[in-house]
């Protein structure tokens, strides 16, 4: 399956609504990277945590709420964490510090 939903220039989601699990797992391999049930996990976790606060949470708030170090993060994902997490979650890119 290729991604056949409208991205932006950087790979982002145009459409919310477009997202799925299926589009979290074909985003991920156009960035070479093979989605894991912990990563999934951590999309659900910052979608869920986007739906309630209407924001991306920062980095550090969502690491210590999923039990997990910042370190970690970044052992898993290489290069912002969040930043993949939001582009494969179909939530808009995150701003600050990622």
């Amino acid at each position: 399956m290729v991604v056949s939903v409208p991205l932006d220039g950087e790979g982002f989601l145009v459409n919310r609504d477009d997202w799925s699990e299926e589009v979290a797992v074909e985003l991920a391999k156009t960035d070479e990277f093979e989605m894991t049930e912990q990563v999934m996990g951590f999309i659900r976790e910052a979608r869920a945590m986007y739906d309630n606060d209407g924001v991306v949470p920062p980095i550090r708030i969502f690491a210590k709420k999923q039990g997990v170090s910042t370190k970690e993060l970044y052992a898993i994902f290489k290069k912002g964490p969040m930043k993949l997490i939001c582009k494969w979650g179909g939530l808009p890119k995150p701003t600050g510090c990622v």
